[in-house]
């Protein structure tokens, strides 16, 4: 796989016994893409994200900052971990993980799977390696073994349940995890406007960054106006960037999110998180091939703790109808969820469009 125009990126990696175990920077090359950056443009960036220095403008941990990581394109199976394809309860991890594709959902395309290591990121080229290679993840990412650390996971989950038979299970929601902790403090913030991921990096109680990289790369495929972008082979140097940019924050953001949450929002967080996964994926057989819904622990339910109950309804809405639901100005929708204080999902253009999730 060629480049025409070599670049740089940085991957934050979450702590280590309170050091941080790595950085990654990169430049792509057939597989992978490695570049030394120097150490004062290391420290510039680090601190901007972790704030954490000695004197001098120097991280303690200094050696470990300048750690190099890998960025692999995967196109066969044997290029990714043993562990990830093989899950084992001897061996619990913890992946960042997102999608890109067209019109990703249901009726769309899935191109690429991001997976982000503490030591790596792979971009599990879906168009080159095929239903074979997805398949052959399909374990890790039904697994209980393996947590996938995700910001919004529904589209994701319903791409990977229509196109590829793929359950979704075991997520750790950003979206999410960041509703619960603002709920606690007393910040509820409107489901309707969930924080997008920028805007999480952004919150000095996460990151405190200004994602400016992302943003450039999304305007750029908005002014490309091409949507089989993700489908075109070889990866451009553009598309590369940005399914990294998706995930290379994803550890440090899932560290900081961890030291947030008690055993109660943790319940929360697994069982909402599940709900999101099938919300969009009903089929015919409803949801009876999805694995059960994480239980609220027994300990916690005697201290007198336990979260609410939460439930997901799906209406089928009939042909033509939609209207109907939703009222003028959307007066039913905001009613039922004023009621009910429920999240209302809608399948909008990208689908399903005969059915609302509450």
């Amino acid at each position: 796989m060629a480049f025409a125009t070599p670049y740089q990126t940085y991957v934050p990696l979450p702590f280590d016994s309170g050091k941080v175990s790595a950085f990654a920077f990169g430049v792509p090359n057939e597989f992978c893409f490695l570049l030394w950056v120097s150490g004062s443009l290391i420290k510039s960036h680090f601190c901007n994200i972790c704030g954490n220095f000695g004197s001098g403008g120097r991280h303690q941990d200094h050696e470990a900052v300048l750690s190099l990581v890998q960025v692999h394109v995967v196109t066969h199976a044997s290029q990714l971990p043993k562990e990830f394809l093989f899950p084992s309860p001897k061996s619990h991890l913890i992946v960042g993980f997102d999608c890109e594709g067209v019109r990703l959902c249901r009726y769309g395309t899935l191109c690429i799977m991001q997976l982000a290591f503490s030591d790596a990121i792979y971009l599990v080229d879906a168009i080159q390696g095929g239903e074979k290679l997805m398949k052959a993840c399909k374990p890790a990412l039904e697994s209980s073994f393996i947590t996938k650390v995700i910001h919004d996971c529904k589209r994701d989950s319903e791409a990977l349940y229509f196109q590829f038979g793929i359950k979704l299970h075991n997520v750790m929601d950003t979206q999410i995890a960041y509703s619960l902790i603002e709920e606690q403090q007393g910040r509820r913030r409107s489901s309707d406007d969930p924080i997008s991921f920028v805007g999480l990096l952004a919150d000095p109680q996460y990151c405190g960054i200004s994602y400016t990289e992302k943003k450039d790369i999304r305007v750029l495929l908005k002014k490309a106006s091409d949507p089989k972008f993700w489908t075109y082979r070889p990866l451009s140097e553009m598309m590369v960037r940005a399914a990294v940019d998706d995930v290379r924050f994803v550890p440090y953001i899932h560290h900081k999110i961890m030291e947030k949450l008690n055993e109660r929002l943790l319940c929360q967080l697994a069982v909402r998180g599940a709900l999101y996964c099938r919300c969009f994926c009903v089929s015919d057989k409803g949801f009876a091939d999805w694995p059960p819904i994480p239980t609220i622990p027994d300990d916690i339910k005697a201290k007198g703790n336990a979260p609410e109950e939460e439930i997901s309804s799906v209406i089928i809405v009939p042909s033509g109808k939609m209207g109907c639901v939703i009222g003028k100005r959307g007066a039913s929708i905001l009613s039922i969820k004023k009621w009910c204080n429920a999240d209302i999902l809608v399948g909008g253009e990208r689908g399903p469009a005969d059915k609302v999730g509450l």
